[in-house]
């Protein structure tokens, strides 16, 4: 997810990857350094042993370059063994001088002594490539010049001792203070230019990290199923929704490249991928798996071919899988919303002639004397307020007007009142047998209209009668309470478990598993239990039935308890 301050685009350089840039640069520097520290300590090795090999040899006058040697590779070590890696300035500082100016003067001394049998100059491109490279430009172009200073100085030296020819060697010393300058400026651009370049790849790489982030954060979350194949069925990539589709194990799956050829029900999609590295087709197909223990499941497949990026890679397919049935379902959602704005909209309208029909059949009974003229207008007037309340239903689940609460609460006896509902449903119903009441010992009161909860119940009742078996204890009503005295109602039956792409639209409006279902049922459950401060859930659970336990579907109602609840 993008933070705020983040850089502006997804695949620009966030701070994540400036300070992860930031801490390879410190480890590329400390690299460099300890690399030329450890030249520096086995230059000093070696120096110290050529002048004890000379001194042995007696071609040495003395023990001074022996000393300066020894002191040389002392310092060297104690530099790479005891002090941390930093970084050059741009004048002659302190660092300065125990690195890049104690070579060149060791370097120089030993030139000055040995000059005539031994050459130490070359040595000088040491610091001269230590100064470009872990400094500035304007520190290795000082060291190049004061290292041109001091040979100038010494040929000028060695001209007032000894008479001769002093053109060429001052011209050696001149060229070889050009080629100290030559190497600081190409080393200083050659490390820049490296630099640079390294750190362009290391954006780009933190850019690549940005992006295949944000690829499987959307990619895992389509509801849309995802499979990259080669073409020989190897499945290389596959997201979680493709997985449930094929009733596969995410786990062992999802990142881990598998054949098709594991589970025969997957033949379909083996024959597809054939088809599509042969002909390559692009329009959708379906296709029809059969799955053992999970049954038929029909998809709708998209295939696109990625181009090769070699002589040696291989095209790959893209699949994109639909759940033909969550698409019937969302199509026919959308038609059953449609109808049900149309609905709301012709209650509206009904709301005016039903009351001028309730006001003419007042009116009209104050005329009339006779029973049975009376018994009329009271059975016309029973039905107008009917109309009437099943029209403000439909117009608070639609939500063109906000349901007008009571100021006292609705205080209601939940065991008595289920069980009538609940006598009353399997007499109608002729479901005794299949009906078990579990009610709680206390009386619990709760905060809720009868009528309200009459249709709460009988909806839940309905939609378990349609899905239960028909043995006896396959619907059980239970109330109960927990230790906090949360009141709760449970409507459960032994159905068999929902499919994801239902149960995640459950108490949605106009969503239905049958064609002959409006879909509105828990829809309406979950609205009324909300305007009574109540909430409704489902969830799977065991319960008792027949002696046995068994598995089914379990719909809960927590209701708001009254204060004077018995508990």
């Amino acid at each position: 997810m993008k933070r705020v301050d983040d850089a502006s685009s997804w695949f620009g350089l966030s701070l994540t990857g400036l300070a992860l840039s930031a801490h390879n640069d410190r480890e590329e520097f400390d690299r460099l350094w300890l690399g030329f520290m450890t030249a520096r300590v086995t230059l000093g090795l070696m120096l110290l042993s050529l002048q004890c090999v000379l001194f042995w040899l007696g071609q040495t006058g003395g023990y001074g370059l022996i000393v300066i040697s020894g002191v040389y590779f002392v310092a060297t070590l104690i530099i790479r063994m005891g002090l941390p890696p930093r970084r050059l300035g741009q004048s002659f500082e302190l660092q300065w001088l125990y690195t890049v100016g104690a070579d060149v003067m060791v370097f120089f001394v030993l030139q000055f002594f040995q000059g005539g049998s031994i050459n130490y100059t070359p040595l000088l491109a040491l610091p001269v490539l230590l100064a470009a490279i872990l400094g500035t430009q304007l520190l290795a172009l000082g060291t190049a010049a004061s290292i041109t200073l001091l040979l100038l100085a010494h040929e000028g030296w060695l001209t007032l001792q000894f008479a001769g020819d002093v053109a060429p060697r001052f011209i050696q010393a001149g060229l070889t203070g050009v080629g100290s300058f030559v190497i600081a400026i190409s080393a200083y651009q050659l490390s820049a230019r490296l630099a640079s370049q390294e750190q362009r790849a290391r954006r780009n790489q933190v850019a690549a990290n940005i992006q295949q982030q944000v690829n499987d954060v959307v990619i895992n979350s389509l509801s849309d199923g995802i499979l990259v194949l080669d073409a020989y069925g190897t499945v290389h990539a596959a997201n979680p929704a493709a997985c449930h589709m094929l009733s596969a194990d995410e786990k062992n799956l999802l990142h881990t490249p598998f054949e098709l050829s594991l589970n025969s029900g997957w033949a379909p999609l083996g024959q597809l991928v054939q088809q599509v590295f042969s002909s390559q087709p692009q329009s959708p197909t379906e296709i029809t798996l059969e799955l053992m223990g999970h049954g038929t499941r029909q998809l709708r497949a998209s295939t696109r071919l990625t181009a090769p990026q070699g002589g040696d890679t291989q095209s790959l397919c893209v699949m994109f899988l639909q759940d033909h049935r969550e698409m019937e379902a969302r199509l026919r959602t959308e038609k059953l919303a449609s109808m049900g704005r149309m609905s709301a909209a012709v209650a509206h309208e009904i709301r005016n002639p039903l009351a001028a029909i309730s006001q003419a059949n007042a009116l009209l009974g104050e005329d009339l004397h006779s029973p049975e003229h009376k018994k009329l207008t009271a059975i016309v007037q029973q039905n107008a307020k009917r109309l009437e309340k099943i029209v403000q239903e439909i117009l608070n689940i639609a939500r063109v007007q906000q349901q007008v609460h009571t100021t006292e609460p609705l205080k209601l006896n939940l065991n008595d009142n289920v069980h009538q509902i609940c006598k009353d449903w399997a007499e109608h119903t002729q479901n005794q047998h299949r009906l078990s009441l579990k009610l709680a010992p206390a009386q619990l009161e709760v905060n809720f209209e009868l009528e309200h909860l009459r249709r709460v119940l009988i909806n839940l009742l309905d939609n378990a009668h349609r899905f239960a078996s028909q043995q006896a204890e396959s619907i059980q009503i239970t109330t109960r309470t927990n230790l906090n005295g949360q009141v709760s109602l449970s409507v459960w039956s032994d159905s068999p478990p929902m499919e994801t792409t239902v149960e995640r639209h459950l108490f949605e409006p106009f969503f239905s598993s049958e064609s002959r279902s409006s879909g509105l049922g828990l829809y309406i459950c979950r609205e009324l239990c909300v305007d009574h401060g109540a909430a409704i859930s489902h969830h799977r659970s065991i319960s008792v039935a027949r002696g046995s336990a068994v598995q089914g579907n379990e719909f809960v109602v927590d209701f708001l308890t009254s204060p004077s609840s018995s508990l």
